[in-house]
C-alpha cells in the first residue's frame, strides 16, 4: 500500500508539473482541444460593468481562445477572482490578452485529473500569478488551492496539485523570472485575426503586446 501511494504521488507530481508548466506534445492536440471545450462549457461567461466592484470567487469569466496549435490560449476579456470571507489573499485580476497554457493534463493522468474544465480557470489565475510574480510563489500556490475550491474541485485533486507545485513548481517560477528579464511578454494588445496562426508566429508580429 505504501509503495502504491508513493508511485501514485510520483505520477501526480510529474504529471501536474507537466500540466502546469509545459506545452502539450503535438500528438496531444486533440486531447487539449477536448479539454478546452470542456473548460468553456463548465462556466457561464459574463462581462463586468465599468466601476463595478470585483465579486467573490469566479463571477466574470472571459472567452478563452486557442492559437491554432492548441498549446497556448489568450483571454479576450478580464478574468477576476476574489477571496472569500476570512481568506487573507488579495484579489486577482488577470488582464485581457494574457496568454496561458492552461492545465494540460496528459492522457496517462486522466484517471487522476480528468480532462474537465473544472480547474481550468483556477489554472489561468495561477499561471498569471506565476508570470506577474507580484506576490510570493507560496501565496500563488495557495490562491490556486482556494480558486480550485471555488470551482468545486474535489479536495483530493487540490491536495495533489499543491503537493506537486511545492515539489516541482520552483522551476516554472524561476523560468518565468528569467524570461521576463530577457524581455519576453505575455499580455496581448492585439488579438489574431487569423485563426490559423500559432502562438510562436503571432508573438513575432510587431505591435501585438501591451
Amino acid at each position: 500500500m505504501i509503495e502504491q501511494i508513493t508511485r501514485r504521488h510520483a505520477l501526480v507530481m510529474v504529471g501536474s508539473y507537466m500540466a502546469v508548466n509545459a506545452p502539450a506534445l503535438s500528438d496531444e492536440m486533440s486531447e487539449k482541444k477536448a479539454f478546452m471545450q470542456a473548460a468553456l462549457a463548465s462556466g457561464s461567461q459574463k462581462t463586468r460593468t465599468p466601476g463595478e466592484k470585483i465579486p467573490q470567487k469566479f463571477e466574470f469569466i472571459p472567452v478563452v481562445r486557442p492559437f491554432v496549435d492548441w498549446d497556448y490560449y489568450y483571454l479576450t476579456g478580464e478574468l477576476e477572482w476574489s477571496p472569500n470571507a476570512g481568506q487573507q489573499f488579495k484579489p486577482v485580476l488577470v488582464e485581457s490578452g494574457f496568454v496561458t497554457d492552461l492545465a494540460s493534463v496528459p492522457r496517462p493522468l486522466w484517471s487522476i485529473f480528468p480532462p474537465t474544465g473544472r480547474y481550468a480557470y483556477a489554472a489561468i489565475v495561477h499561471d498569471y500569478l506565476y508570470w506577474e510574480q507580484d506576490r510570493s510563489k507560496s501565496e500563488a500556490d495557495d490562491v490556486l488551492a482556494a480558486a480550485m475550491q471555488d470551482a468545486k474541485v474535489n479536495s483530493g485533486t487540490i491536495t495533489e496539485f499543491n503537493l506537486a507545485l511545492k515539489v516541482a513548481g520552483s522551476k516554472a517560477w524561476n523560468d518565468n523570472a528569467a524570461s521576463k528579464a530577457k524581455g519576453e511578454k505575455r499580455i496581448l494588445a492585439k488579438f489574431p485575426d487569423n485563426p490559423l496562426i500559432s502562438w510562436e508566429e503571432w508573438r513575432k508580429q510587431p505591435g501585438v503586446f501591451k
